[in-house]
């Protein structure tokens, strides 16, 4: 089978029981070629067609097969049979009774030898879990839920130490054995397991994707993988040894192309290069062939509602087991309430009292949308972890997307703008009256809010969330001059003026503002005969000379704006996450 660089290239493969093929590289060569036989890469630029016992593969392949990942992307904060329980909940079909499901995680965790640590969470950055191979185990397990009958492994040896990586490699040969097609691609592996495979590809990245008959004898003491890859890559001292018995000096100076065209020359003229071209005539003969991209398909074994539940309930239970996002970040907002009460303690109905209540304000204002940036991680620290489980048919993307939005804005928005408004509003003295706490309360969830829903509009398409936050300090800091703090709205050039409707903070200070000023008495003014210009009694008087409308509807009409870009910005960030690219 010879492989042409794979933009141009025709691909047929044969899926044989008990075999387990090897790709083994030096670079990212096999990784992609292991993505065009899983079908989760990118058709577009791709010709030809990859056949299964000679029919074509099915649309949605890639939930019929396991595919484990070559980083770890399961669940750090569960249990390697929460894990196992959730993969089964929603790959298997729900014809399958709960208690099945049950019994199959059950016999699952025994067969791969992670009965010790089934209840043990995985780990993250921040908790202990289980060691590497056991990790690499419970990736392995979450694609065998399904049972499939080919199982692609992208280096499932990375990071592991040789003992580890040898227990994974003979439990995936113990399965290979009876009767499992096993696909993997691995870089430099010990002879202990090289051994192991049936079937041997080698795909050096530095000569592109060819096959290559190597025609060299290797040394007794040796290792395969490493001479094969040494002879097809040009190294002068595998070749040199190889060439000695040859009495061939030339061989030594040959340069790399020219090894390279011999190698290949070589296999187009053995029998294996001429038995297979045989074998993929006889394939496709009487096939129509197509120049159109192979089509993609992700088919649901489960419904939306079941979907729903399974990842809301995951999602709830990573945050509560996840102290960095949920205790840390009530605990910041307790210490910043207490400081603000503090700094701005009984306010007094004076000319000093205007000055620090409309600071106060300005402060919860900003300190808001400022802290929604820690949003900016709920779509990138688990891209890949939803792109795979995406792909392999978990769940939809608006399942995912609704899930994140309810726990995000119920746990680490609404319960943190509650507990600022209660500490700060009575330690800082706002109108003691229960309208005004309430309308206090909702206006700043409705910034926390509308600053949260920006900020995953801007972060649902990056990868780096350096990148992501630079973007929303800026357009945070560019919303805080239109506030009405910094400048004076009214003042504005007017072929400036329309940015102020896209201040978040305007919003939110405005209705603040609204709620706390209407009806405030800062002076007495009846027993003056000659008011002196300027001269502020009223908070009413104030709100005119800031601009703010103070009617009923001036107040209300803030939500509405706030609600409104609440949605649009939600809207993008929806339509970001269902296109991002989500194939290799």
């Amino acid at each position: 089978m010879l492989h042409q660089p794979m933009k141009t290239s025709q691909k047929q493969t044969n899926k044989q029981t008990n075999k387990q093929t090897n790709k083994q590289s030096r670079g990212s060569s096999s990784c992609r070629f292991l993505d065009v036989l899983a079908a989760r890469k990118d058709p577009a630029g791709l010709s030809g067609e990859v056949l299964i016992d000679g029919a074509p593969q099915p649309p949605n392949f890639k939930c019929l097969s396991g595919y484990v990942v070559q980083d770890d992307v399961v669940m750090g904060t569960l249990t390697v049979r929460e894990n196992f329980s959730f993969s089964a909940a929603l790959r298997l079909p729900s014809s399958i009774s709960q208690k099945e499901k049950e019994e199959k995680v059950n016999r699952l965790i025994q067969e791969l030898g992670l009965t010790k640590v089934a209840d043990s969470k995985v780990g993250t950055q921040l908790i202990r879990g289980i060691s590497g191979g056991e990790r690499k185990r419970t990736n392995i397990g979450m694609e065998l839920i399904i049972d499939p009958s080919v199982l692609f492994l992208d280096e499932p040896t990375t990071g592991l130490d040789a003992s580890t990586a040898n227990s994974v490699l003979l439990l995936l040969k113990r399965m290979a054995s009876h009767g499992r097609t096993i696909i993997l691609s691995i870089h430099q592996p010990r002879y202990a397991i090289y051994r192991l495979f049936d079937s041997l590809t080698l795909l050096p990245s530095k000569v592109g994707l060819k096959l290559h008959f190597p025609g060299y004898t290797c040394e007794p003491h040796n290792n395969p993988a490493d001479f094969f890859l040494d002879v097809i890559n040009g190294d002068s001292t595998a070749v040199a040894f190889s060439s000695a018995d040859k009495d061939d000096a030339d061989a030594v100076s040959t340069s790399r192309r020219g090894i390279e065209d011999n190698l290949v020359q070589e296999y187009r003229s053995s029998s294996h290069y001429k038995q297979t071209k045989a074998e993929l005539e006889r394939i496709v003969m009487g096939k129509e062939t197509s120049s159109r991209p192979p089509s993609r398909t992700i088919t649901y074994n489960t419904g939306f509602f079941t979907q729903f539940r399974w990842v809301l309930k995951r999602t709830f239970r990573n945050l509560m087991l996840n102290p960095q996002t949920s205790i840390a970040q009530v605990a910041v907002t307790l210490f910043l309430a207490l400081v603000v009460g503090a700094i701005f303690f009984d306010v007094q109905d004076d000319r000093s009292g205007l000055q620090n209540r409309f600071g106060a304000l300005f402060f919860i204002t900003v300190n808001q949308c400022f802290s929604s940036v820690s949003s900016a991680e709920l779509f990138i620290t688990e891209r890949k972890l939803f792109i795979h489980e995406y792909i392999s048919g978990y769940y939809r993307v608006s399942v995912y997307f609704l899930t994140k939005i309810l726990s995000d804005i119920i746990t680490l928005r609404t319960i943190p703008a509650i507990i600022f408004s209660c500490v700060a509003y009575f330690m800082i003295g706002f109108k003691a009256t229960v309208d005004a706490f309430f309308t206090f309360m909702v206006s700043v969830a409705l910034v926390a809010y509308t600053a949260t829903s920006m900020t995953m509009a801007i972060s649902a398409d990056q990868s780096v969330v350096a990148i992501a936050n630079i973007f929303m300090t800026i357009t945070f800091v560019f919303m805080m001059i239109f506030a009405g703090l910094l400048v004076n709205l009214p003042s504005i050039a007017s072929w400036l003026a329309w940015l102020k409707y896209f201040s978040i903070p305007r919003y939110g200070l405005a209705a603040l503002q609204i709620n706390e000023f209407v009806g405030l008495r800062i002076c007495d003014d009846r027993n003056i005969t000659v008011r002196p210009p300027g001269l502020i009694c009223t908070g009413e008087e104030y709100l005119e000379d800031q601009g703010v409308d103070y009617s009923p509807w001036g107040l209300w009409q803030n939500h509405v704006a706030l609600a409104t870009m609440t949605v649009c910005f939600l809207s993008i960030a929806y339509l970001k996450l269902r296109f991002i690219k989500k194939f290799t």
